[in-house]
C-alpha cells in the first residue's frame, strides 16, 4: 500500500454533493483539495461496468491532469429485489433527456419497479448502498477503498437533507434515512462514534486507516 505524502489533493468529481461530503470527511485531516469541477476538467466517460472500474476511470484522469493524487467515489444502490439495480447505473437513472439529473425523478422510478414486483413490506426492499473510493497519482498507481451500508428502501421519500437517493434510504438500525440525518449523524465515526455509519464513511475510513495513518 502507497501512503499518501502530500496534504493537496484533487477531488474527482462534479457532484456538488458528493464533493461537499468528501470535503466534510477530509477536512479535519488538514487537507487541501480541489474538486474536478472547480479546475474545469472534462468529465470522462463512465464506462466500466463495476464501483472499482468507474472510480479508477475518475481518480486517473484527474490525477493526470492535475499532476496531484486525486481521490474519487463511485457509489451506487443496490437494492436486491432489483436483481441489484441500479448499482452501477444509479445516477443514469435520474438522467433527463436534456442530460441533467432529477433524483427525485429516479426514486419514482426506483419505487416504481420495487411496485411492478411486489416488494412492499420492509423484507421484501432490502438494499445497500456501496461506496468505492479510488485514491489515484499521475503515474498511474491506485489504491481502492470499499464501503457498504445495509439497509431498506423507504416510501415515501423523507427529509430533505443528504442528496442524491439519501431519503429513501433508511439504514438498518435507525429509525431515520439518510435524507433526515444530519452529517455528523450520517458520517458517525469522526464525531467519537465507534463505527462509521454512511457507506462514503466507511469507505473513507479505511482510506484514512491504509493511507494516512503511521
Amino acid at each position: 500500500m502507497r501512503k499518501l505524502e502530500t496534504k493537496t489533493i484533487v477531488v474527482a468529481s462534479h457532484n456538488a454533493g458528493k464533493i461537499r461530503e468528501i470535503a466534510e470527511l477530509i477536512g479535519p485531516f488538514g487537507f487541501s483539495a480541489r474538486s474536478a469541477a472547480d479546475l474545469n476538467f472534462e468529465e470522462p466517460d463512465e464506462t466500466g461496468t463495476t464501483f472499482e472500474e468507474n472510480a479508477a476511470i475518475k481518480a486517473l484522469a484527474s490525477a493526470k491532469a492535475s499532476g496531484l493524487p486525486a481521490l474519487s467515489d463511485d457509489s451506487g444502490l443496490v437494492i436486491d429485489a432489483l436483481d441489484g439495480a441500479p448499482g452501477v447505473y444509479t445516477a443514469n437513472w435520474a438522467e433527463r433527456e436534456d442530460g441533467t439529473r432529477d433524483f427525485v425523478m429516479a426514486m419514482e422510478k426506483v419505487e416504481k419497479a420495487l411496485a411492478e414486483r411486489g416488494a412492499v413490506r420492509a423484507d421484501q426492499r432490502t438494499a445497500r448502498f456501496v461506496s468505492v473510493l479510488c485514491l489515484a497519482w499521475p503515474d498511474g498507481h491506485t489504491e481502492f477503498f470499499r464501503g457498504e451500508v445495509e439497509g431498506v428502501v423507504a416510501w415515501p421519500p423523507r427529509g430533505d437533507k443528504g442528496f442524491g437517493y439519501d431519503p429513501v434510504f433508511q439504514p438498518e438500525g435507525h429509525e431515520l434515512t439518510f435524507g433526515e440525518m444530519s452529517s455528523d449523524e450520517k458520517h458517525g465515526w469522526q464525531r467519537g462514534e465507534p463505527e462509521a455509519l454512511s457507506h462514503r464513511a466507511r469507505a473513507f475510513k479505511r482510506f484514512v486507516e491504509t493511507c494516512l495513518e503511521a
